[in-house]
């Protein structure tokens, strides 16, 4: 296999493995969600840890989804993403059901994560610690491309890096409501 080709194979491969674990994540806070309002704590804690280890795969499948040179992304992974490659011409992850559906799944759970049992602290704050590792290895990888220098495929007028860095502070705030502002007297009580 040439580099480009292994470079294209890894992007794509790596990708995959991150929306199988988002489609677990759902499953898993789905369960959770039924747990609480049962007031199953022991099952609660366990779909919370297992969506927080499916959080810590996924920053882990992003890292090696970029583990190839900045020229072979230029080269041969980025067109892919451009048209003819894909009919749209603003192609993103944000784009697929599994994003949306955990996007809304996080709307949905905002005020359980804000009022949660002493019980779940500590895990609810692996889960927050798993959710930033990963923005953070999505971040390294959108950076190591050149994301610190411009935009991105879907919104080329602002640096891609300080997109996601909004995109990371608005979807903490959704699993970690009470941090909604840096603020003590913003916060939440």
């Amino acid at each position: 296999m040439k580099p480009s080709n292994s470079a294209l194979e890894t992007w794509k491969s790596f990708h995959w493995s991150f929306f199988v674990n988002t489609q677990g994540l759902i499953i898993c806070l789905g369960r959770f969600e039924e747990a609480l309002d049962r007031g199953d704590l022991q099952e609660a804690n366990l779909e919370l840890a297992t969506a927080a280890s499916l959080l810590e795969a996924s920053g882990a499948a992003m890292e090696l989804a970029g583990s190839f040179s900045r020229q072979d992304y230029e080269k041969v992974v980025r067109p892919s993403m451009l048209p003819p490659e894909v009919s749209e011409d603003n192609f993103s992850g944000l784009m697929s059901w599994d994003h949306s559906t955990l996007i809304q799944q996080w709307k949905k759970l905002r005020s359980k994560f804000n009022h949660l049992p002493p019980e779940l602290e500590d895990t609810h704050r692996d889960f927050v610690s798993a959710y930033q590792q990963l923005a953070i290895s999505h971040r390294a990888v959108c950076q190591r491309f050149g994301g610190d220098e411009g935009g991105s495929i879907r919104n080329d007028s602002e640096i891609a890096t300080e997109v996601l860095d909004r995109l990371e502070s608005n979807r903490r705030n959704l699993i970690q409501p009470s941090r909604s502002g840096s603020c003590p007297m913003h916060s939440e009580q």
